[in-house]
């Protein structure tokens, strides 16, 4: 990354800004589907995921687009996998426990990703962003601990399946920031794809879905995860590692939005007032680096 480029900065927080705007609507699709289950949801939007990025590649790439895949080479492995367990560890944590405790150890991932990129890249994280950290996860905590249960083995099993959604994202976001420009790890998001769809294929059997389920996973394949995981690989390169995974938090903030909206189920209080936090967070991050590089500036 240029740090003196604020155009590629401002373009890459645009494209963190779609990529969770995205990823929110999953909830309010899913509400629509008929007969689908969890596994099936997961592997038909795995499936569509990977044919949606297999064909922009092949669209960018023609017959090259196998040699895009090669080439990412082992960060392109470590960087599908990781895609892949997101993919499976999310759905699976949901179907274990409840989505309030899956959600809350989701809201660690950019703690984890910070300590991380710390510690791989050596990658200084300013206290503004250690701040927004703990004010995001304050925020998730107030939208979702009056949800939250324990006490079952389940509940710990589950959780203990959705720590995997955060560790998995903090690796792949420290592998993509590792890699950089030198290597194109958007066909990664295919290898995740393929390995997520094939791990979930026997237990999405046998299929249930109607022809209208199949026209809304393929939304959710192509436009909910296809493409917004594109975008975050896009950009990567102009962006920390700690303030891409913020920034991902939106996607938890807006998902209920989106289901009041469409689905008609009004959130509670907590949630709207938590997600408000979360939000400060973020803005409050990015208006203090954009002031810190406007004083960079100025006294180059």
């Amino acid at each position: 990354m240029n740090a003196r480029d604020p155009r590629a900065h401002r373009r890459a927080i645009a494209l963190m800004i779609v990529a969770p705007t995205l990823w929110s609507i999953a909830g309010v699709v899913t509400r629509h589907l008929e007969f689908a289950g969890r596994w099936e949801v997961t592997f038909w939007r795995s499936l569509f995921a990977g044919a949606f990025v297999l064909a922009a590649l092949l669209y960018t790439r023609g017959a090259k687009a196998w040699d895009a895949v090669r080439a990412t080479g082992g960060y392109g492995i470590v960087s599908g996998a990781m895609w892949a367990i997101m993919f499976v560890a999310f759905m699976l944590a949901l179907m274990t426990t409840t989505t309030a405790n899956t959600l809350i150890v989701n809201s660690i991932t950019p703690l984890v990703t910070a300590l991380l990129a710390r510690a791989v890249l050596r990658e200084p994280v300013a206290p503004r962003t250690w701040a927004a950290i703990a004010l995001a996860m304050a925020g998730m905590l107030w939208m979702f601990g009056s949800g939250f249960a324990g006490g079952e083995p389940r509940h710990l099993a589950g959780m203990l399946i959705a720590l995997a959604v955060p560790l998995a994202a903090a690796v792949n976001l420290v592998t993509l920031k590792h890699a950089g420009r030198s290597v194109d790890l958007i066909p990664a998001v295919l290898i995740g794809a393929v390995f997520s769809a094939a791990v979930t294929l026997p237990f999405a059997l046998p299929f249930a879905s109607s022809a209208h389920d199949l026209v809304l996973l393929a939304a959710l394949g192509c436009l909910q995860l296809g493409l917004p995981c594109m975008l975050m690989v896009r950009a990567s390169p102009h962006l920390s590692a700690p303030e891409i995974s913020l920034l991902a938090m939106l996607e938890v903030v807006l998902g209920p939005l989106w289901v009041w909206l469409g689905a008609g189920e009004a959130p509670a209080m907590a949630t709207l007032a938590g997600g408000a936090l979360v939000l400060a967070a973020l803005l409050l991050n990015e208006l203090a680096a954009l002031g810190v590089r406007a004083r960079a500036r100025r006294s180059a």
